[in-house]
């Protein structure tokens, strides 16, 4: 067992409170504890960022292990190494003597190990007739050793840092991609929005992250990109529900107009009852059969009385009267009555419009007049609580005979503000 004193300097070599500090550290080893010298060598190497140590004095550190005779290091062994400068220079892979001893003094510094001089300045050990050490003069582990737990713990949380930095990376690529693949996607697919900005805003972020990252910061850049990457998904995703809205809603009117009752055959005649006019002094004829085709009078018997009742007005005057619909049209403009149907399938969805409701509408008033009548109701849609409702009532008005698309979008053409004032 050696003996625990504070040692000075040999030489010229001054004494600090450094020093002082590691000695007492070193009589604070609990009776029993161990370490294997190779593990906590590793733990230093993991550590030596916080620690303050070059990889240079690691490699003396590394040299000064290999002469400790056991694997596990415990006071019980002795804690003192006395290697002579020429080994001590061999197993540090020919480091010369002026550069270990810098590397010595770095390790002495950081407190990993204690210079324990002899009285003339050289590195030996005292032995007993049985050949045990009784006193050893060279460098003692004993910080390393009292200091086990802590450079563990540092080692730790470096592993924890460099393995948070690393998903920080992974996260930051794949959020790269993302956002410069959705932006080309959003080019390539011609989907409305300012896509040059936000492109603009992209190789802003990218510029931001440094060359040597750490964790803080590249945390806002990655916070920021995946802000932005939110916002592309949702434009795009806007994008594909009206897609979707629009494609459905095309199905169903293909399917409602296929399944109309009132079939018009070309090719079958059928028995049309014309009247011939009366002979002079003769009996008055009989209604003579002709062949003919089916045509418009059952159909207009058949079409109601709101489509015989209403009438159409100019395209131009309903988007005069009606301008926010033609941001729903294809494209985002409206240059025919096609355009104007087909808006009016995407504003009654979003208004809450029922399918059977439209279809309703469709049948009494027209298709025209009720796309219009749809274009009106989203003017005047921040006055109006259900517009389903709405609709439903100017449906049965109509199939009554009491109401005119004329005056509801003249009200709209005179206001000048669209939405100011409706009548009908």
């Amino acid at each position: 067992m050696e003996s625990r004193y504070v040692t000075t300097p040999f030489g010229r070599r001054a004494m600090s409170l450094g020093m002082l500090v590691n000695q007492q550290l070193a009589e604070t080893i609990e009776p029993g504890f161990t370490r294997n010298k190779w593990k906590l060598f590793r733990a230093v190497c993991e550590a030596r960022p916080l620690l303050g140590v070059t990889d240079r004095a690691l490699t003396v550190l590394d040299a000064l292990l290999t002469f400790y005779p056991d694997d596990e290091i415990s006071e019980a062994r002795g804690l003192v190494v006395f290697p002579s400068n020429a080994q001590l220079s061999l197993r540090a892979r020919g480091m010369t003597a002026a550069t270990l001893r810098r590397h010595l003094a770095v390790l002495i510094e950081v407190g990993l190990i204690l210079r324990k001089d002899s009285p003339n300045g050289k590195r030996y050990a005292r032995r007993s007739r049985a050949g045990e050490i009784n006193e050893a003069f060279g460098f003692s582990l004993a910080p390393l050793l009292a200091r086990a737990a802590e450079i563990e713990s540092m080692a730790a949380q470096v592993i924890a840092d460099r393995e948070l930095l690393r998903i920080t990376r992974d996260r930051l690529t794949v959020c790269r991609r993302d956002i410069a693949k959705l932006i080309a996607a959003a080019f390539d697919e011609g989907v409305p929005g300012d896509w040059g900005m936000i492109l603009d805003m992209f190789r802003a972020l990218v510029g931001q992250i440094p060359r040597v990252a750490t964790v803080k910061t590249l945390a806002p850049v990655l916070e920021e990109m995946e802000m932005l990457r939110s916002e592309i998904i949702n434009l795009l995703e806007i994008r594909v529900k009206t897609q979707k809205i629009d494609a459905r809603e095309s199905q169903i009117e293909r399917h409602k107009q296929n399944s109309n009752l009132n079939y018009h055959y070309e090719s079958e005649p059928r028995l049309e009852i014309t009247r011939v006019a009366p002979l002079p002094n003769g009996p008055q004829p009989l209604s003579t059969p002709v062949p003919g085709n089916q045509s418009s009078e059952r159909a207009s018997r058949n079409d109601g009385v709101g489509q015989r009742s209403l009438q159409s007005f100019p395209l131009g005057l309903v988007l005069q009267a009606c301008p926010q619909i033609a941001d729903y049209g294809p494209g985002g403009r409206i240059d025919n009555w096609r355009d104007l149907m087909a808006a009016a399938v995407v504003v009654r969805t979003m208004l809450g419009v029922s399918s059977t409701a439209y279809e309703q509408a469709c049948m009494a008033m027209g298709r025209e007049n009720a796309a219009t009548v749809i274009a009106c109701i989203l003017e005047r849609g921040g006055h109006i609580n259900s517009a389903g409702g709405y609709l439903c009532d100017l449906t049965r008005r109509t199939e009554r005979g009491e109401f005119a698309v004329g005056p509801m979008l003249m009200a709209l053409a005179r206001a000048g503000v669209p939405g100011r004032r409706l009548a009908g």
